[in-house]
């Protein structure tokens, strides 16, 4: 498979006593790597990390993006979620697939459970066991992301997750 990670921002505000400039090398590195780990491609849509917009330019622009993919299949944030810029991925991805004529199945997931997605009810489960690794080393790229400190959430949601769903680790 062909699989791209479209990143909405390249982290420009993420990275306390660093410019703008300096966060974006370094969260553009770390997502370069992660999409090594996952044998994905990077892509970035140009929004500033923070101040990510919904207007019709950006609705215009993303769709063009995402569309020039040709996607399969899309996965995005579900949109009720504590973190302004994931809503907006989300809303930006669904004006992208009623656009298209719904020609992509979609499908929402959640980030945090509790402390970032709010009120998500999954309808599809995957069996993650034997992944797993993989994910977690991705999300260990994001290094200035602290994620031996949001990667326990996850554990948490997959060990939930694979209850509801009858195996060891499910998203």
């Amino acid at each position: 498979h062909d699989v791209v990670l479209l990143y909405l921002t390249r982290g420009e505000g993420g990275i306390e006593g660093k410019s703008a400039q300096q966060a974006a090398a370094i969260r553009s590195a770390e997502a370069q790597k992660a999409c090594t780990i996952l044998g994905a491609r990077p892509l970035f849509a140009g929004q500033i990390d923070g101040n990510t917009e919904v207007n019709r330019t950006r609705y215009t622009e993303f769709r063009k993006m995402l569309q020039a993919e040709n996607p399969d299949i899309v996965f995005t944030h579900w949109p009720i979620d504590s973190h302004r810029d994931h809503r907006v991925a989300s809303l930006l991805v669904y004006d992208t697939w009623l656009a298209s004529g719904r020609k992509f199945p979609l499908y929402y997931f959640e980030v945090e459970q509790g402390a970032q997605t709010q009120h998500f009810h999954p309808t599809h489960y995957i069996n993650i066991a034997q992944t797993e690794t993989r994910k977690r080393a991705a999300c260990f790229a994001h290094a200035s992301q602290r994620p031996q400190e949001f990667y326990a959430l996850h554990d948490t949601m997959h060990r939930f997750r694979g209850i509801e769903y009858g195996c060891e680790l499910a998203e």
